[in-house]
């Protein structure tokens, strides 16, 4: 059991070496935080925290900076979260407002978060699974290509240019949009890639109309599909390569995750929220998903009743009271922006 002098001696070691990135001694402690004791006392305080593993020496003589063990035990019991600052928030509200559609407004929420931490932004799209299909348009651009749009009644917006074989005439996008219409409109996500299923497993007529109608209604279901999928929009990749010194090893299994998503897809989709929306995943806890060197921070957002995350990637040694309320201040901006626009609709 760790005293609670011993629990203010790892603050100040997480805290002192997340800012100065040197292992961290006892006369620094004394020198930089009021204990009213000393650099014996906090010697042995500190010597306690190493036999319970919070808190290591990388080098013989030296400082000690924070285990893994250390960093969980501070984020759980003594991290206190910084309000952002005026500034900050304003800094939020004014890089969010004004967003186009949901694919918009993702951009610019990892954007200001990078921005806002200096760390990977992460944010998942809300799961469209039970979405309805509110509107489907078709844009006649000439010649044999049109413009497929498809609406969801949660505003997620699905835009895509198709090549058609042959020319097709006004005329011809109407019926397809009749006919398509018909088929997904007012239905569910699933239901809509059903019907469309249940079309293209009819026979085929041979006419030309109908190969065209065929051919539509593959992209729309292509599309309903992506809505029904897991995806992430991510920023500041470039931010690892600046960080590089404060990972033991290659930053490689990072770049894999960012590329390939499905690692950190199935990383935030395990992490347990706090009562507050609020989760952590740090360094070793990782382990499984090939990345023992990185931690992650995440904070719920709701998207008219469909939950996901926004949250941060960087190295086990960062500022977790700060991203942590970043995280949620953005979380918190996000919900509210969606849930307005769901209102005005």
């Amino acid at each position: 059991m760790v005293s609670e002098r011993g629990l203010q001696v790892l603050r100040a070691i997480v805290e002192d070496y997340v800012e100065t990135h040197e292992p961290v001694g006892s006369r620094s402690i004394v020198d930089r935080h009021a204990f009213g004791v000393s650099a014996a006392t906090i010697r042995n305080d500190m010597a306690l925290l190493e036999e319970d593993e919070l808190i290591t020496a990388p080098h013989t003589s030296s400082g000690r900076v924070p285990t893994d063990k250390g960093y969980r035990v501070f984020v759980d019991r003594i991290a206190e979260l910084r309000p952002l600052t005026t500034a900050q928030r304003a800094a939020i509200a004014s890089f969010l407002k004004d967003s186009g559609d949901l694919d918009d407004l993702l951009v610019r929420t990892v954007r200001a978060l990078t921005r806002l931490t200096g760390q990977v932004a992460i944010v998942q799209y809300p799961s469209f699974a039970r979405a309805n299909v509110s509107h489907v348009e078709f844009v006649h651009l000439g010649g044999s290509r049109i413009v497929v749009i498809v609406v969801t009644d949660t505003g997620r917006v699905s835009q895509r240019t198709a090549l058609l074989r042959g020319e097709v005439v006004e005329s011809d996008v109407a019926t397809v949009k009749a006919t398509i219409a018909a088929l997904v409109t007012g239905r569910g996500i699933r239901d809509g890639v059903q019907a469309i299923a249940d079309l293209l497993a009819t026979p085929r007529s041979g006419d030309r109309l109908d190969d065209v109608v065929r051919a539509v209604a593959r992209i729309v279901s292509e599309e309903l599909e992506e809505f029904r999928s897991d995806r992430l929009v991510m920023a500041g990749s470039a931010t690892l390569a600046r960080r590089e010194s404060d990972f033991r090893g290659s930053i490689s299994p990072l770049l894999e995750a960012i590329e390939e998503q499905v690692t950190l897809l199935r990383l935030m989709g395990e992490m347990v929220a706090d009562e507050q929306g609020l989760a952590t995943s740090i360094g070793r806890e990782n382990e499984s998903f090939g990345l023992a060197e990185a931690s992650v921070v995440t904070s719920d957002y709701d998207a008219t009743g469909a939950h996901a995350r926004v949250g941060l990637l960087g190295p086990t040694r960062m500022d977790y009271p700060s991203n942590l309320a970043a995280v949620r201040a953005v979380a918190h901006y996000l919900s509210r922006l969606l849930d307005e626009d769901e209102k005005a609709r």
